[in-house]
């Protein structure tokens, strides 16, 4: 008798981004993985994305959001939604991205181990793709940042064992049902985005989960390594206030004394370096969203000055 495969949910967010969006599905619908569906979450997308998708993939589940959620709100969609039709497993995955035919076949491969929650492939910057855009990454005890994180490296072999991370991004994740059900979803007061897969890791890891990083479970985001970091003025915004969010919802206590003078002085440089770099509305945007970080509500589930999750 043969046993079926674990069902994997593979859910995709789109808002907006027609090519990348069908791009992405013609990739996923090529694995090799014998059990998963395929399910595209859109954020009321205007641009015919949801038409074309109909169109093209008629076996892809959509689910249509009449509003933008944002990167967490949209998500937490897709996954609800997912768990509600039995999902043993939830693939979530960035719509700006393309896989290896057998990345569901390794993930899988360890997704039964003992303790584990989380599982992330390696990435890659599609416009370079031997150049490491993710590993997951460690964490410092004491300041909460990440270390070890492999970004920008060309990969030589460095990075072939599976290992278990303090972090890994929210561009592609293989969940467990048992996770979800535990820990909840994404916290939708980091909405549109940034800092959601941090939050949510630390809430595994402090569960008891373990997250581990498959590197022969491979994929490309399309993601400029010549990019720089700085951002749009509205990218230094949400950065900034969901970076203020995150430190004060976990640290507590004695950890203040390191989080404190560290997070100062990493405000200092990256304002420095955006006044350097002759973008002083980025780093007025940055020092708004530090200063309005502090000053709203951790229950608060929109965002400050503009419409709730347009992104």
């Amino acid at each position: 008798m043969t046993v079926q495969a674990p069902l994997v949910y593979v859910v995709t967010l789109t808002w907006n981004q027609i090519e990348d969006t069908t791009s992405c599905l013609e990739s996923l619908g090529q694995m090799t993985y014998p059990n998963y569906r395929l399910l595209l979450v859109d954020n009321a997308s205007v641009d015919g994305t949801v038409d074309a998708v109909r169109e093209r993939f008629p076996g892809v589940d959509i689910i249509v959001n009449s509003e933008n959620l944002g990167f967490p709100g949209g998500f937490n969609v897709g996954l609800s939604h997912a768990l509600a039709q039995g999902a043993d497993y939830i693939f979530m995955i960035n719509n700006d991205t393309f896989v290896e035919p057998n990345i569901l076949d390794e993930l899988m491969a360890h997704a039964d181990s003992p303790g584990v929650g989380m599982l992330a492939p390696k990435i890659y910057y599609a416009d370079e793709p031997d150049r490491i855009w993710s590993v997951g990454g460690g964490r410092h005890p004491w300041t909460m940042e990440m270390t070890d994180i492999g970004n920008l490296q060309f990969d030589r072999g460095q990075w072939e064992q599976v290992l278990e991370r303090e972090y890994l991004v929210g561009c592609a994740l293989l969940l467990t049902r048992a996770i979800l059900e535990e820990i909840g979803l994404f916290d939708k007061g980091y909405c549109p985005i940034y800092y959601e897969d941090v939050d949510l890791c630390v809430r595994a890891r402090r569960a008891g989960y373990r997250l581990l990083l498959v590197p022969r479970a491979r994929m490309w985001h399309k993601v400029s390594a010549s990019g720089g970091g700085a951002g749009s003025p509205r990218e230094r915004y949400l950065m900034g206030r969901n970076s203020v969010r995150f430190f004060r919802k976990y640290v507590r206590g004695w950890r203040w004394l390191a989080v404190a003078p560290y997070r100062l002085g990493s405000a200092v440089k990256t304002t420095a370096r955006l006044l350097w770099q002759r973008r002083p509305e980025s780093a007025s945007a940055y020092l708004r969203g530090l200063r309005d970080g502090f000053g709203m509500s951790l229950e608060q589930h929109v965002e400050i000055e503009e419409p709730p999750c347009a992104s």
